[in-house]
């Protein structure tokens, strides 16, 4: 009688528990005992103790309990063991100035073999990897990112992605189309760029974090009629017309021969189809002359250093200086023996120097690295990498946040490069400039302004 009361009890006991299983969770289910089982043997199959379950069962903590086939024990949730929270270790500071920790280095280019834009993009940035391998043996730490960023990439995408909100300066990107997104970009990152090559537009006069370093055909004749009037106004100034038509360097010619004349300086004209006769009478022999061309193309190049060559050969006293234009720093294989002869200036925003122990040093390792040499195109795209990539960074790493480029670094291989602030709150414009000269000696010199 005794025990059927008891099993009432249990089995009230059970029923009240499922009615009130949704307010009370002390327990998960009963467990009918068979035959044979243990105590330990439930807990250790319900993974709890039997600590917990003498706990859930208050029955079984009596003197002369034994567990019976048929009986019903509440099965308790397993006691969750509160483990001590141990201090949470603190992270290492992270460095901020960039002069005392690796640079972060961004390229977006199209860097792919599709077209020439690509392959000459792969140049640069091989260029730029040398670079930074030059500086590692100076202590200087990088860390490059590369994206291949062509004609119809999305840019955005590529500013979206990891890595690229936390650099410190990008060169690129090559089109035009992509500069709005990257000057957002740069706002909101406070992120420094470096335009290498030809972008329209006036980003840089809005956007303190640009560096531009191309700069239009107008600067580079300004320039130029700035450096020819500051060395040629005590010479006999001579324009020579070579008829072509389809020549761009009327803007040149026309620029400077108002300056002339503002300034009531003297010059002659004659054309490159006159008569021996007529071409030596626009030339004097009291005082060096110093001759221009109209056009900048090879053609008339040759047929000039001809008419020269005759000029000089019939009148020993003529002294003749000639001063040219960028293009023919391509024609230097074919001329640079007239050039010497007739002490010819160049101007431009880069030499690439072939007898320059430097340089061909520089190919020579570029061979060696990447299997091939560099494209035979002027500037060398591969040494313009090298030129900016260590202006740049050697810049970071000594002034920080604070480098305006301001300062010509000497060191280059190829392009030097001069900055100074458009506007007030505008970016960084190269302004570097020189003249080739071709001395008569057969030595060349840069002359830098």
């Amino acid at each position: 009688m005794r025990h059927d009361i008891r099993f009432f009890i249990v089995g009230l006991l059970f029923t009240l528990a499922i009615d009130g299983s949704a307010q009370n969770k002390t327990w998960r289910e009963m467990h009918k005992v068979k035959r044979k089982e243990t105590v330990y043997g439930i807990a250790r199959q319900y993974g709890v103790t039997e600590e917990q379950l003498r706990k859930a069962n208050p029955e079984m903590q009596l003197p002369d309990y034994k567990l019976k086939k048929g009986d019903y024990i509440f099965i308790p949730f397993p006691e969750v063991k509160k483990v001590e929270e141990k201090p949470k270790p603190q992270p290492t500071p992270v460095t901020t100035d960039v002069r005392t920790r690796a640079i972060r280095v961004g390229v977006m280019l199209p860097l792919h073999d599709v077209d020439g834009d690509g392959r000459r993009m792969v140049e640069y940035y091989r260029g730029i990897l040398m670079a930074c391998e030059e500086l590692k043996r100076e202590g200087i730490s990088t860390d490059i990112r590369a994206w291949n960023v062509n004609i119809d990439a999305d840019i955005s995408k590529t500013l979206a992605e990891k890595n690229a909100d936390n650099l410190d300066i990008v060169f690129g990107p090559l089109y035009t189309r992509q500069m709005d997104a990257v000057a957002q970009f740069l706002n909101t990152h406070d992120t420094k760029l470096v335009i290498p090559f030809s972008i329209t537009g006036n980003h840089v006069l809005k956007n303190k974090n640009i560096f531009q370093v191309y700069q239009t055909p107008e600067r580079l004749n300004e320039a130029a009629i700035e450096a020819f009037l500051g060395r040629f106004l005590n010479h006999h100034i001579v324009f020579i017309d070579c008829n072509d038509r389809t020549s761009g360097k009327g803007i040149f010619t026309f620029g400077l021969r108002k300056h002339l004349d503002a300034k009531s300086v003297a010059y002659s004209i004659t054309n490159l189809n006159s008569s021996p006769e007529a071409f030596a009478k626009a030339f004097v022999t009291d005082k060096p002359n110093v001759v221009i061309l109209n056009t900048g193309r090879s053609p008339e190049l040759t047929a000039a250093f001809q008419k020269l060559d005759v000029l000089t050969a019939a009148n020993s006293g003529v002294r003749v200086s000639l001063f040219g234009y960028n293009e023919w720093l391509m024609y230097e294989y074919a001329h640079v023996q007239k050039f010497h002869k007739y002490d010819t200036y160049v101007p431009t925003y880069y030499y690439y120097n072939t007898l320059s122990g430097k340089t061909q040093e520089f190919e020579t390792k570029y061979r060696q690295n990447f299997g091939t040499s560099m494209m035979n195109a002027l500037p060398r795209f591969g040494i313009t990498g090298h030129d900016h990539a260590l202006f740049f960074l050697r810049g970071l790493h000594k002034q920080g946040t604070a480098f305006t480029g301001e300062t010509p670094d000497k060191n280059s291989l190829q392009t030097q490069l001069k900055f100074v602030r458009t506007g007030k709150d505008g970016g960084m414009q190269n302004q570097q400039f020189m003249l080739v000269h071709y001395n008569t000696n057969k030595s060349i010199s840069t002359i830098i302004y």
